[in-house]
């Protein structure tokens, strides 16, 4: 047997262990919407997920030490499609997000601006049921938290496909749009296209967006359409897309320096023009439209220093000033800062098609990485907008990340073990490649093909 036709059975195996992993979780879970509540379910749903993990770094390693034979796309695409299929058709057993994501929707086709009342607020109780105002969280203390593009896709969904499994297919929708455009990046960087795994046999992605369909999800989707439009050179059109996607969650935004160099004005200018158009519309009410935001903020602890993990390594030493944290944001807006001035007047991007999708992939999953490791997100699906990009560039740091990311939904936080699990490994392997000295970009581009 040659060494594809070998590394091939071998992803076999890992796919159907992948798929029997996914069909045994959702047994523990007992296939009922937040099912965590029994102790020793939860330990073994969590053993679960690390063995899910630990056989999608190993299938990464597989496929990355060379290409496949052909069919090895379909295997990839049909371990995918088994996986998503299962936790599609599952309620939503590990967030209670889903629900809110309908009520927006509702309350917009009842031509209401989401960001005006309280779920519990009178105004709105004819839009009231069982099936989706019951397991909303937060619905007596706090509006919408969710941007301008991420309320278009609700009220889309709830337009089309109204409902809980109506929204699941929305994001699923997105989630596919992310596998169509990484086969031909995949292609066109050159690369063995059953890399695909890196994203698609991922168990974040499997869980959080076919499962749960976090609108983290049409971030992702939304991001890789961005890198194919910017490899098609629709300039235009990719800051339409990038800002949508910095509007479903704000935190992609941290990508834009990837895509842009001077002296274009075009994305740019797409950019700025589509934040207002999707903001137009809700901001009749002033203030109110950023919702819960600000709450949200401080209740996750980025405002106050206590839910950032490096802080609350430092804080267990030594107490920190009431001024701590926002210095601590200060120095993160200068790092990412200092990177992107770095990236965008490094030059232009190379005119070949392959080169500079895998340029830009790679400067834009070092910008997300950055940002994610330091404001540390407790909830695993924060990370997985990061996957696309990923699949194109894919660090250890970030894929150990990624790997490691549904841990942060079924530990406390405030123990720092969990994060920790996540966070430093990642920070390790990011420093053992800038030890080792990391590849000019360019001088990467060419390994990488």
């Amino acid at each position: 047997m040659t060494d594809p036709a070998r590394r091939l059975t071998m992803l076999a195996a890992i796919g159907v262990l992948l798929v029997l992993l996914v069909a045994g979780g959702l047994a523990l879970l007992d296939w009922q919407p937040i099912g965590l509540a029994d102790e020793t379910r939860l330990a073994a749903f969590v053993a679960s997920l690390c063995i899910a993990g630990a056989l999608w770094l190993l299938a990464v390693a597989i496929v990355r030490r060379g290409r496949l034979p052909p069919r090895a796309i379909w295997l990839v695409l049909g371990v995918a499609a088994a996986m998503r299929l299962l936790t599609l058709t599952a309620p939503p057993v590990l967030s209670s997000d889903l629900y809110r994501y309908v009520w927006d929707g509702r309350v917009q086709l009842a031509g209401i601006n989401p960001y005006r009342y309280l779920p519990a607020d009178d105004a709105l109780a004819f839009l009231r049921d069982e099936a989706v105002y019951q397991h909303m969280n937060r619905a007596d203390s706090a509006r919408t938290v969710y941007p301008p593009a991420a309320q278009a896709i609700f009220a889309l969904a709830a337009a089309l496909t109204p409902g809980v499994f109506g929204m699941k297919l929305m994001i699923a929708a997105f989630d596919a749009l992310a596998i169509g455009a990484l086969i031909a990046l995949l292609r066109v960087a050159g690369r063995d296209p059953a890399e695909l795994l890196i994203y698609a046999w991922l168990p974040l992605t499997v869980w959080e967006f076919a499962g749960n369909a976090h609108i983290d999800g049409a971030a992702a989707g939304l991001l890789a359409l961005a890198l194919l439009l910017a490899v098609r050179g629709r300039r235009f059109w990719t800051g339409v897309v990038l800002a949508a996607a910095a509007l479903t969650k704000f935190l992609p935004a941290v990508v834009l320096p990837a895509f842009w160099r001077p002296p274009d004005r075009r994305l740019p200018i797409a950019f700025a023009v589509t934040l207002v158009v999707f903001y137009l519309p809700y901001s009749l009410i002033g203030p109110q439209v950023l919702g819960y935001l600000p709450g949200y903020f401080s209740e996750e602890g980025l405002a106050s220093g206590s839910g950032i993990f490096l802080l609350q390594i430092l804080a267990n030493v030594t107490p920190l000033p009431a001024w701590a944290s926002k210095v601590y944001l200060a120095l993160l807006l200068a790092v990412l800062g200092s990177l992107a001035a770095r990236m965008v007047f490094s030059g232009p991007l190379p005119a070949a098609a392959g080169p500079r999708v895998l340029l830009q992939a790679r400067q834009a999953v070092i910008l997300g990485g950055v940002l994610l490791v330091a404001l540390s997100p407790h909830y695993p699906w924060y990370l997985g907008w990061l996957a696309p990009l990923a699949c194109l560039a894919p660090l250890p740091s970030v894929l150990w990340m990624l790997a490691a990311a549904p841990l942060l939904a079924h530990g406390a936080f405030e123990y720092l073990a969990v994060p920790g699990a996540v966070y430093v490994p990642a920070v390790i392997l990011a420093a053992i490649d800038l030890c080792r000295g990391l590849p000019a970009p360019r001088q990467a581009i060419r390994r990488a093909q």
